[in-house]
């Protein structure tokens, strides 16, 4: 019998997928979730405009998406306004509690920490990971409210409707929900709140052959129509900031009510920077964004080629790595500001041009896995940004915003909006948004081309990941600025950037999302 020799690796998705981009006479949403953007989608047709119908987007992911963002959240937004030319970045990220302890986050030097987001040293109880200890001051209910109040023309009440009616209905359960919760289900059972909504009768839920079914949301309908009532400043002085805070306080988050009082949105200019004709828009602070503008300083002046070749893909790599290099060992709230030389993403356009994108997360899958019985609100474990080691440029601080990994980026040109994008995947999240913003800006490529081009990561920072689609010459010079490691695009698991984007030409607003996932989707009206 003739001996037989195993492949190494087989892949993982052997299908073929397409997502084109979409047109839209009154504008494009673009999000993660699919029934989000038609959301956005329905709010456009009904007359309102971009910044509208991305907080009725963002709050229907709420619960359309809940495990990646929500009212416990936090994130950054850049918004183009039409009328005024002006672009303005509002900031609504995450800050640690007031009366947080540092010491109470022990470096547990008996074990490694489990799977996530960042290399940190294990914490003693993984309490910056899971649990109330991991839970920051959430800031998307502020930051949702000062987009619409200052760039929106509908009311608060109107927008938040249509979440309110989805959190009634319940969340639409589908095989990747399963898949979701299934990949969390030990620390959500830990917590009552959390185990019935997502694991009913102890179980994770799964998907039915035939029409969806809706999985209750708890407490979460009764908090939207609260806040649709009272406002979204009762999130923060209301009944809704006094059941949050009982709550918290019971698990051991040392999170109070003046910690929810004095939290502000904030409306900020961007870092700017000009490339290939367009001015690039960034989110400054403790964010990707400088690190975005210090990877674009280490580029070529211009590439000479109509594509991208291997010289391209080795020059994003060596400055990607660099700009890495500086961001880990001086950002943060007690070092630089930033290099001067993973979450969901939704963007929108509208035809009077104004854009807006958004990323906002609650870091981790299912942040810290804890929904608040009171509320129904799933928490974020912002406090996992931090470097859990004293002593650093990010270690933890009470009162103190951490280094976050969002990067959402909106390009003008001749002072009106062109294209904005962003994405999800922690320290994924630059590296794509980087490369797709040349791909758009500089090789002039079309939204859908763009988000199917092969890219490469450089978030391991020794290593780069690299598309296996690329050319054996890509690969090559690559190899020549770091060991490299193929792997294939494809919807889990997550090894990119998921991305979407939105467009403003002279056929009017466009927009694309990630083909190789099942539920994102740009939807127009």
């Amino acid at each position: 019998m003739p001996a037989v020799s195993l492949p190494d690796s087989a892949p993982i998705e052997t299908w073929s997928v397409s997502k084109p981009a979409v047109a839209g006479r009154r504008g494009v949403v673009a999000s993660q979730n699919v029934e989000a953007s038609q959301v956005g989608a329905a709010v456009l047709a009904a007359g309102g405009n971009a910044i509208d119908a991305a907080i009725a987007t963002a709050l229907a992911l709420c619960v359309a998406e809940p495990w990646m963002s929500g009212l416990g959240g936090g994130g950054y937004a850049i918004v183009h306004d039409g009328k005024s030319g002006a672009t303005k970045v509002v900031d609504f990220g995450m800050i640690a509690p007031r009366g947080l302890d540092p010491a109470n986050y022990g470096i547990d030097t008996g074990r490694s920490a489990p799977p996530d987001l960042f290399s940190w040293p294990a914490v003693v109880e993984d309490r910056n990971l899971q649990g109330f200890h991991s839970i920051a001051v959430p800031g998307s209910c502020a930051g949702y409210a000062t987009l619409l109040e200052n760039f929106g023309s509908w009311s608060w009440a109107d927008a938040i409707g249509p979440a309110l009616a989805m959190a009634r209905r319940g969340h639409r359960l589908t095989w990747w929900s399963t898949l979701q919760v299934a990949a969390e289900a030990g620390w959500l059972g830990k917590y009552p709140g959390s185990g019935k909504v997502w694991l009913p009768g102890g179980l994770v839920p799964s998907a039915p052959d035939g029409p969806p079914p809706f999985l209750p949301m708890g407490a979460l309908a009764d908090t939207f129509e609260r806040l649709q009532k009272a406002g979204p400043s009762d999130f923060y002085t209301g009944e809704t900031g006094r059941r949050l805070v009982a709550d918290l306080n019971a698990g051991g988050s040392a999170i109070s009510m003046d910690d929810l009082a004095a939290y502000r949105a904030r409306i900020v200019d961007p870092i700017v920077r000009e490339r290939a004709g367009h001015t690039l828009n960034l989110v400054p602070g403790y964010t990707a964004g400088p690190t975005f503008a210090g990877a674009l300083a280490r580029l070529p002046e211009k590439f000479g080629t109509a594509s991208p070749d291997a010289a391209t893909y080795g020059a994003y790599a060596k400055a990607l790595i660099e700009a890495y290099k500086v961001r880990l060992e001086t950002m943060g709230h007690a070092g630089d500001v930033g290099d001067r030389s993973c979450t969901t993403h939704l963007s929108a356009v509208d035809a009077d041009g104004n854009m807006v994108v958004i990323t906002t997360t609650l870091l981790s899958r299912f942040g810290s896995r804890v929904v608040l019985p009171e509320t129904g609100v799933l928490m974020n474990n912002g406090i996992n940004w931090f470097d859990p080691r004293p002593g650093r440029p990010n270690s933890l601080a009470a009162g103190e915003r951490p280094l976050s990994n969002m990067c959402p980026m909106l390009a003008t040109r001749d002072g009106r909006a062109a294209f904005g994008l962003g994405a999800s995947g922690g320290r994924k999240i630059m590296p794509a948004i980087f490369q797709l913003t040349s791909f758009i800006g500089e090789f002039g490529m079309g939204l859908e081309r763009a988000l199917r081009q092969p890219r490469i990561d450089v978030g391991l920072i020794d290593t780069i990941v690299a598309d296996d689609r690329l050319d054996a010459a890509s690969m090559q010079a690559l190899q020549a600025v770091a060991p490299v490691r193929p792997a294939q695009a494809v919807c889990f698991p997550a090894q990119w950037a998921i991305p979407n984007a939105v467009a403003l030409g002279p056929d009017g607003p466009t927009g694309a999302a990630h083909p190789y996932g099942p539920l994102p989707a740009a939807v127009g009206a």
